[in-house]
């Protein structure tokens, strides 16, 4: 089972956003490509993993991104 599905909806939204402003954000300046999928940024929050997430989750929080 994939630990995302144990995320709340808030919080699942506001890791995409992080992933696709700072993780994906050369795959958009390499390829032009101007929108990448929830399915890519699930991917890589899955290949991240559940303790840097639970960082990144407090980092997104305390900077008001939520």
């Amino acid at each position: 089972m994939s630990f995302i599905s144990t995320l709340r909806g808030e919080e699942l939204v506001l890791l995409r956003g992080i992933v696709r402003k700072t993780h994906l954000a050369s795959v958009v300046a390499k390829h032009g490509v101007h929108f990448v999928t929830d399915k890519e940024c699930d991917k890589m929050i899955e290949s991240i993993g559940p303790e840097v997430v639970e960082r990144m989750i407090r980092f997104g929080v305390d900077k008001g991104l939520r």
